[in-house]
């Protein structure tokens, strides 16, 4: 279908569209818009919508900017279609104050880019203008029609009030846990690495917030600690313990000499919390005067090292079960690696690998596929094409990601 003109086809499609960027103003309008709101085209490209179309301020009842202005902000922060109830927006008819009045069902629907962010946003409108006139004047088929109308249509606006109750409270959920979110997640410490990019994506389900987690914490003599973990399940309760996990985790590196040890700790304090049994984490001691890396893993997809050259190499010579899965508290294992400047330490949770069905090495393999593809050095860049291509843009993730890419 890479023939079809998408331009003619708008400009035929017979419900009124508005197409506006994320900023709301008008870059688009279809024929039957231009005939629906009674303006030219030059009069409305470049306006913001609610220039185009101001409030009828004369009407005390008048709602229906502020209802459009609401649903307009819920497409932009939840990147998801929005259908609006029955509203009244009456049209202004080109002379100061005078406006015709006019009723609407509209649907505003976001277009998102690459990077899911909403690139635009389609207004899609019907004029019901005739019916609801019809039915306010009697001039329907029966007064008994017209009164199981003027019914509906009064339960609509209740249930559009209703509606609004709820997605302000939702909205208001929502900031609470993203705020939590980024707070269990502050890492002091990363101001002084201009050299290391980090991501978070919450699972679709998870009311952005989840149990994956990273970190980066600094030592003496120039040393430095990764780690990254992933606490079973979603939601609230998974960031909860995440958040107690992570806590005891920095505290045990900054105190511990060898990672193994911190890990230990972290074991050890898994066992009392409820939620955190079968939590896996590595836990990774950078030196960049012996150019070695020093790590410990608990049941966690192996760190992927990618050398200038492009090669990768994983770092799993050594990996333990996941905390507490042991019927008894055994000593965490650690190896070396060494590295050079220029390479690449990638650390990552599951959801960036793992797909329903497919084995766990075919998601390793289209890792590492990936990583030689992108020969940047970049972090910044290089975790934004890991995120791309196998997280938030592949449409394949289904599961929370942290990612963490530090350069070395």
């Amino acid at each position: 279908m890479t023939d079809l003109d998408y331009a003619a086809l708008f400009e035929a499609t017979p419900s009124p569209c508005a197409v506006l960027g994320p900023d709301l103003v008008i870059v688009e309008v279809n024929r039957a818009y231009l005939k629906a709101a009674g303006r030219a085209r030059e009069d409305l490209l470049g306006q913001n919508i609610f220039d185009a179309f101001p409030e009828n301020r004369a009407d005390a009842q008048a709602g229906g900017m502020e209802q459009l202005r609401a649903s307009l902000a819920r497409v932009l922060q939840s990147r998801e279609p929005d259908t609006m109830a029955l509203q009244q927006y009456d049209i202004p008819l080109g002379r100061p104050g005078v406006f015709e009045e006019r009723w609407w069902l509209p649907v505003n629907t976001p277009v998102l880019g690459p990077d899911r962010e909403v690139k635009w946003i389609v207004i899609r409108v019907e004029d019901v203008t005739p019916f609801i006139k019809s039915t306010a004047s009697g001039d329907g088929p029966s007064v008994e029609r017209a009164a199981e109308e003027a019914e509906l249509y009064a339960r609509a606006l209740e249930l559009n009030h209703l509606n609004q109750e709820l997605r302000l409270a939702h909205m208001r959920e929502h900031e609470m846990t993203v705020t939590l979110q980024r707070t269990m997640l502050m890492t002091p410490d990363f101001e002084h690495h201009d050299d290391v990019a980090v991501r978070y994506l919450p699972a679709d389900d998870s009311l952005a917030v989840s149990g994956d987690w990273y970190d980066l914490i600094d030592l003496k003599g120039g040393r430095f600690a990764v780690t990254i973990g992933d606490v079973v399940g979603h939601g609230l309760e998974a960031a909860a313990v995440m958040g107690m996990l992570r806590s005891v985790l920095n505290a045990a590196v900054r105190t511990l000499e060898r990672p193994a040890h911190a890990l230990e700790v972290l074991g050890l304090f898994a066992r009392s919390i409820e939620g955190a049994m079968n939590t896996t984490s590595i836990n990774a001691l950078v030196d960049p005067d012996s150019r070695l890396i020093t790590y410990s893993n608990e049941g966690h997809p192996p760190p992927v090292l990618r050398h200038a050259n492009g090669e990768c190499e994983l770092l799993n010579q050594v990996l333990d079960p996941p905390l507490g899965a042991r019927p008894q508290h055994v000593p965490c294992s650690q190896a070396g690696h060494p590295y050079l400047p220029g390479d690449t330490l990638v650390l990552y949770t599951d959801g960036l690998i793992e797909r329903r069905g497919e084995d766990i090495d075919v998601g390793l393999d289209r890792l590492i596929a990936t990583l030689r593809r992108h020969r940047t050095r970049d972090p910044e860049l290089l975790a934004d094409a890991l995120m791309s291509e196998l997280g938030v843009g592949s449409g394949l993730a289904r599961d929370d990601i942290a990612l963490i890419v530090v350069g070395l």
